[in-house]
């Protein structure tokens, strides 16, 4: 069985080569610290198994999906993630990958058990990520229910405090168009004023990479 480990912080991408070798006899465990140098290794290596950072240096996580699955399509792939904001997690549970674990409150222990799950055709997703999906599930004013998946990416640029006329320069896009859906996410929020804008944004994780948001 071959594993990669695509995490930025040496120490954190030590440690979870260790355990999988660990948890796993005989497999060849191999790393990487960013999205470029991950994204080759899986090339060459095709592993089984992908443990994923959403936040490295050069590129989001789950941007990389895709060309992670062309080049091994038969591979399961573990995000890991410090961050547990809402709008993180409903990226991630939305996603094609199998797994999610938290780095912030889960023992090593739970990576034996993502492992196991994963590779025996389940999905595996730590209790954090469980109890958001839960709340976003049961709460009928969450953003998933509320904003299409476009007034969601935009509203990381309106969290960041972003004028109408620079994410319309930013984004290719007129003033006027980014008004008129500022105008709208705010109403379907139910927020009256930016700074209330933003601060819920920055609140549900919405403004945490930032990615282009032209349709």
């Amino acid at each position: 069985m071959k594993i990669v480990v695509i995490e930025d912080h040496t120490l954190i991408r030590d440690m979870l080569m260790v355990v999988c070798r660990q948890a796993v006899a005989g497999a060849k465990v191999v790393g990487a610290g960013d999205a470029a140098s991950g994204l080759a290794l899986c090339q060459k290596e095709r592993p089984d198994l992908v443990f994923l950072d959403l936040a490295l240096p050069d590129r989001d996580g789950l941007e990389l999906l895709g060309d992670l699955f062309a080049a091994c399509p038969e591979c399961k792939v573990i995000a890991l993630s410090g961050y547990t904001d809402e709008f993180t997690l409903h990226r991630a549970l939305h996603s094609k990958v199998h797994g999610f674990v938290d780095k912030n409150e889960q023992p090593l222990e739970v990576l034996s058990t993502a492992i196991k799950t994963v590779m025996s055709g389940q999905r595996y997703f730590s209790s954090v990520a469980q109890r958001v999906r839960a709340s976003l599930r049961n709460d009928p004013a969450a953003f998933d229910k509320l904003l299409s998946e476009w007034e969601q990416q935009l509203l990381g640029l309106l969290g960041r405090g972003l004028s109408n006329e620079e994410i319309a320069k930013k984004e290719g896009l007129s003033a006027v168009t980014i008004r008129n859906h500022r105008c709208r996410i705010m109403a379907k929020l139910g927020i009256h004023s930016t700074p209330e804008l933003i601060n819920y944004a920055a609140e549900k994780g919405f403004t945490r990479g930032v990615r282009s948001v032209r349709p």
